[in-house]
């Protein structure tokens, strides 16, 4: 009782229950939520469950789609909203205000941090299991282990460009800034899948393990190929680059992976960005 006590007179936990609220709010919020739910929803309702593909039928397939739906909506989403976050509240001499109150700089950071964590992954978690829940009732079979790691690769892929929005957001001086970079930061890690390597790596002779090394650092490269692991075990829609990744490492390990390090990735840039943001003048 004591340690609950002490959490929610926390500094950060106040700051986390501001922002919830604030985005309880905000329109783009339920926009966003109900886009998520609507999708799954119409996804239902266009009898996608009754198709196959690769020996995938049901919610197997349901969950393939959402999960590449996801890649291409939640990075960008997650940048463009929470890029100004820092950098908004100095602008608007709403951190000045803030900060005369007895709250530490790494409490209002990391405060909006999970703030913002919580309230992008949980609508996307609820849609994925609202999914679920109704095939379960519907009888049909539900893949509780790919749901299972199908909601881990959201929550490290959302937990990496949050930490990635924290970092610019401290960093920029001014929202255009903040906004302009997170968009050509979401352009070069689109432009650096796949197709893009392929063509670096038959112009310039490249060694194929370095490529493929290379856009492994790409957080949207990992994901992709976690989802196709999961969807397709032999990756077959990757062609010849499936054959270096899989004798490389095994499938349980890549997945490992896939989890792990954009979550490593987001937390280094998140403690980067609220150094920074500890160390200059925020004001």
């Amino acid at each position: 009782m004591k340690k609950l006590k002490k959490i929610v007179s926390s500094t950060w936990f106040q700051i986390l229950n501001t922002d919830v609220r604030q985005h309880l709010r905000s329109k783009w919020f339920w926009t966003y939520s109900i886009l998520f739910g609507g999708f799954v929803a119409a996804m239902f309702s266009t009898g996608i469950t009754e198709s196959q593909i690769i020996g995938f039928v049901g919610l197997s397939r349901l969950m393939v789609t959402f999960m590449q739906i996801s890649m291409v909506i939640l990075p960008i989403y997650v940048l463009i909203t929470t890029v100004r976050s820092v950098v908004g509240d100095r602008e608007s001499n709403v951190m000045e205000y803030i900060l005369s109150l007895p709250i530490s700089f790494s409490g209002y950071f990391w405060g909006k941090f999970i703030a913002r964590f919580l309230m992008t992954y949980i609508p996307v978690f609820i849609a994925l299991l609202g999914a679920a829940v109704y095939g379960s009732f519907t009888e049909l079979s539900v893949p509780w282990d790919l749901f299972a790691l199908y909601s881990a690769l959201l929550a490290s892929m959302i937990f990496c460009f949050l930490g990635i929005s924290m970092f610019i957001s401290s960093v920029a001086s001014t929202q255009d800034l903040a906004i302009s970079t997170a968009f050509i930061l979401w352009l070069i890690l689109v432009a650096f899948l796949d197709l893009i390597l392929m063509g670096l790596m038959l112009k310039l002779r490249m060694d194929a393990g370095m490529v493929i090394g290379f856009g492994m650092l790409n957080p949207l490269q990992v994901f992709r190929t976690a989802v196709l692991v999961l969807f397709d075990p032999e990756l077959t829609v990757m062609g010849t680059a499936s054959y270096y990744i899989l004798d490389t490492v095994k499938r349980e390990l890549f997945i490992l992976f896939a989890i792990a390090y954009p979550i490593l990735l987001g937390l280094f840039l998140g403690m980067a960005g609220n150094r920074y943001f500890r160390k200059h003048d925020i004001i």
